[in-house]
């Protein structure tokens, strides 16, 4: 069974390929050649203001350079997330472009008959989190408890409706070397081969 595919790339530097964009390729090279369909969106080339205020949150316009952006989410049937981990956690700018696109009306509504959160109207769309660290994953998971990708899997994308929600860590990244990469490639196209 095919299915609608969309990978966002979450590095904030869009001057050089980064090791997430070989496991992007390398995703979508699995992916189209079992015949999914597939969109692209690479947050570094866009260009949107951060909010500043729940204000304009809940009831600001959403810019139009996320308009496309918010339409692909809407056509997914399954997410995949790519980012290095920073300070702990994702990039500043993917965090942004979450908060502008994930906002209420889109991403779940104010609904007080759908219980105390609303409903979520992402439903029935799964998602994969790909994150690149410089430590071991196993402490990432061990000692931090992997907090960050927690947050991002309980707190915005099942919120809104996304499950199951998988993750790939890899570790070790600014040390990998080539086989290893090569390693965390195949992994990617597998994955992508099965919309996983």
């Amino acid at each position: 069974m095919t299915r609608r595919i969309l990978i966002l790339q979450g590095h904030p530097d869009a001057t050089l390929p980064h090791l997430g964009h070989a496991l992007a390729d390398a995703y979508a090279a699995g992916a189209a050649a079992a015949g999914h369909e597939l969109r692209r969106i690479d947050i570094a080339a866009l260009d949107f203001p951060l909010l500043r205020s729940a204000e304009d949150w809940e009831h600001g316009a959403l810019p139009d350079s996320l308009a496309e952006a918010q339409a692909a989410i809407e056509w997914c049937e399954h997410l995949v997330i790519l980012f290095p981990l920073w300070l702990g956690d994702m990039p500043a700018l993917l965090k942004g472009f979450l908060e502008q696109v994930a906002r209420p009306g889109f991403a779940f509504e104010r609904d007080t008959q759908a219980g105390p959160f609303g409903a979520k109207r992402l439903r029935g769309r799964s998602a994969r989190i790909v994150v690149t660290m410089g430590m071991p994953a196993l402490v990432y998971k061990v000692v931090y408890r992997a907090h960050s990708v927690r947050a991002l899997e309980r707190n915005v994308l099942g919120f809104v409706g996304f499950a199951p929600v998988r993750e790939t860590l890899l570790g070790g990244a600014g040390e990998a070397d080539t086989a290893r990469v090569g390693g965390w490639s195949t992994e990617m196209r597998r994955l992508g081969l099965a919309a996983a």
